[in-house]
């Protein structure tokens, strides 16, 4: 049975910082590559981070590049993402994904919701 399960997610005052957790189960984990996506209400899903297989490469998108910071425990089958000085537009459900490491760079580069696994999302409110 496929899960990822998102956790850390709260509410916190603009400038502080969050850690959210995803956990993985019923796949091998260090062959995927894993994002975080966020969605606000009446935005599209956007994504924000992004790690390969064996953290080998990470990405950002420019709205949270030297902010936020992606990692991986292949170890604990589990993804973070440290987000620190936040601010209210970083308000929204976050959402980790997965997919097969030969299909990252392309979902990446194009930036295709079409990831092999997702998760249930974690609230973050920013005031």
């Amino acid at each position: 049975h496929v899960q990822l399960v998102e956790s850390g997610g709260g509410s916190v005052q603009a400038g502080g910082s969050l850690r959210l957790s995803c956990v993985a189960s019923g796949f091998t984990f260090g062959r995927y590559c894993v994002a975080w996506f966020r969605q606000a209400p009446g935005k599209e899903r956007e994504g924000v981070a992004f790690i390969y297989p064996h953290g080998v490469d990470t990405q950002y998108s420019d709205s949270v590049k030297g902010r936020f910071t992606i990692s991986r425990e292949d170890a604990k089958a589990t993804t973070y993402l440290e987000m620190n000085d936040l601010k209210p537009e970083d308000s929204a459900v976050y959402y980790c994904a997965s997919a097969l490491g030969s299909r990252c760079v392309n979902l990446i580069r194009s930036g295709s919701p079409n990831w092999d696994h997702w998760g249930q999302g974690t609230q973050v409110t920013v005031s």
